[in-house]
């Protein structure tokens, strides 16, 4: 390291265009985003998964759950589809979708498959069954705020992200009176969540725990790895010697952590700028790490800016961290920027799956599934209840043919009348650069 810092301060001098960044070997401000396809194309199944669930949301709001195929470019005009555009969406999709003739009416409909119904019902199992590690994530999601409190319309906004049910309101809020308290802000008119009473057990980061994991495993010397993140940069990404020194300086550099009360501080220093910037790092890497996939738009993030000292420009801020953090602009033309976890990934995948992950990602198995390999006409599908040649020994994704063998016996298909929403566009959306 003394080689390096001597080359650095004789190159000083003479390099004119790194002159701003060896002054103080500090991370650029502005860096250039480098594109990881891994992230991206995950973000390009998600793309399709989202029009999925649309299309299902309103089949699944109307009577019987069925659709008549003459209502569907009413609906899908909704979305941005154009006439007859939604109609060859569908088809796209024969394992979630499809149309079939009524016996007495004689006219089409369009109603889920089988396939479709047991992954929702896969999904809202799942869902439910981990509202114990959601309760966790909720009080730790609140700790995170600097004010001990958390707006209702933003965890709503951010439900399916941190694993919580639509209602989670009742079912999770209400129902657990010795965690939570629920009340309307004078100043605000809006209503907040706060935890009843603090528990210190649960303010620890998840890269605390992981730094203790490296130290254990590997014996890494426990001062090196103190204060610092796991960093794998994307391919591509270029490192020269100086940001090299830069990234080590910074990954020493002490902060306070993000469930810390940092009130009581003088902020004023350049010291404790610095430690603040690294603090919210830490504090958005947290976030990701509660939520189901380790992931969520940048979008839902700027909803908690103002509650966890987050900076403004959030984007320019997560870009001076691509060893960290990955943002894809993938999935909806550029109009949602998605943050991953970079540690928690690799090869698009998540590392440690949970159930609910894997039940929402058997709904991305079947819309990649072939067209081809589906047993219904692509044109039309013969009404028939009693059909037999709907089972899933034709699926040939391992995962995804072995988790829905095994339900099948057990679940009551005809029993499925709940549907779950994913993103509604409706929602309230702040501006993450503002």
């Amino acid at each position: 390291m003394s080689s390096l810092v001597a080359s650095f301060t004789r190159t000083h001098y003479t390099i004119h265009h790194i002159r701003t960044m060896s002054k103080t070997t500090s991370i650029p401000k502005k860096i250039e985003r480098v594109r990881d396809h891994g992230y991206d194309n995950y973000m390009e199944v998600q793309k399709k998964v989202r029009k999925v669930l649309k299309f299902q949301d309103i089949i699944c709001s109307q009577p019987n759950q069925t659709l008549p195929i003459s209502r569907l470019d009413m609906f899908a005009s909704r979305f941005g589809f154009k006439q007859f555009e939604a109609g060859s969406f569908i088809l796209k999709f024969p394992h979630v979708f499809e149309i079939y003739e009524h016996p007495v009416q004689r006219i089409l409909y369009l109603r889920l498959t089988r396939k479709a119904l047991l992954q929702m019902e896969q999904e809202k199992q799942a869902l439910y069954a981990q509202i114990p590690e959601s309760v966790t994530r909720l009080r730790k999601l609140i700790m995170l705020s600097n004010t001990g409190r958390i707006r209702l319309e933003h965890v709503r906004i951010a439900r399916a992200e941190f694993g919580l049910p639509d209602d989670f309101e009742f079912s999770v809020v209400l129902k657990h009176p010795q965690f939570f308290r629920l009340f309307d802000a004078e100043e605000t008119r809006s209503k907040y969540i706060e935890n009843v009473e603090r528990d210190p057990n649960l303010a620890i980061c998840a890269i605390e725990k992981r730094r203790e994991q490296e130290y254990r495993e590997k014996g890494i010397d426990a001062e090196n790895i103190r204060f610092s993140f796991i960093v794998n940069f994307p391919p591509g990404f270029k490192i020269n010697k100086y940001y090299k020194i830069a990234v080590w300086k910074w990954q020493r550099l002490p902060y306070w952590s993000p469930y810390d009360d940092v009130s009581g501080h003088d902020l004023r220093s350049m010291e404790a700028q610095k430690r603040m910037e690294k603090r919210a790092v830490a504090t958005i890497h947290e976030l990701l790490s509660l939520t189901v996939e380790k992931k969520i738009t940048l979008e839902r993030i700027a909803h908690f800016r103002m509650a966890m000292n987050l900076p403004n420009k959030l984007k320019e801020f997560l870009l001076q961290h691509q060893g960290i953090f990955y943002i894809s602009t993938r999935g909806n033309y550029g109009k949602i920027h998605t943050v991953f976890l970079r540690e928690e990934y690799k090869k698009g995948e998540l590392i440690a799956p949970n159930e609910l992950y894997l039940a929402r990602r058997k709904l991305g198995e079947l819309i990649l599934l072939s067209p081809r390999k589906s047993n219904m006409s692509k044109e039309l599908v013969t009404y028939s209840r009693d059909r037999e040649d709907d089972e899933f020994g034709g699926i040939k994704g391992d995962y995804v043919e072995d988790s829905f063998e095994d339900s099948y016996s057990s679940l009551d298909v005809n029993a499925v009348s709940d549907c779950t929403d994913d993103e509604n566009d409706s929602d309230q959306i702040l501006d993450a650069e503002g």
